[in-house]
């Protein structure tokens, strides 16, 4: 489905109003990820995967919270959480995924108004 651009921006904000009390990040990351997806008029599951386990360079597992293989992996916090420490970990798992799934960008979010 191919929206308009005033179409994404009254979904954009529409979610921005929903989400405004969000905050933690095991009960509304998925749901607001599906929600936010949508805002474009794509179905998350389609594309992504949540909780996709990775190795980290540590050897540890780790779990990306969704990653679009080629095009991006999505990192969430609860509210307040350091946004820059939630990027350094987003990179850390690029090392453990293959050429063709390397995304193009990475977003991390704590759902919260900045």
């Amino acid at each position: 489905m191919v929206l308009s651009w005033n179409e994404i921006k009254d979904r954009a904000f529409r979610l921005s109003k929903e989400w405004a009390d969000a905050g933690n990040e095991r009960a509304d990351a998925q749901a607001f990820l599906i929600e936010f997806f949508n805002v474009f008029g794509i179905s998350r599951k389609k594309v992504s995967s949540f909780e996709h386990r990775i190795k980290r360079l540590n050897e540890s597992d780790g779990y990306i919270d969704l990653l679009w293989k080629g095009s991006i992996l999505i990192e969430m916090k609860s509210k307040g959480k350091n946004l820059d420490r939630a990027f350094e970990q987003a990179k850390e798992y690029l090392h453990g995924l293959n050429d063709h799934e390397l995304p193009k960008y990475i977003l991390v979010s704590d759902c919260s108004k900045r």
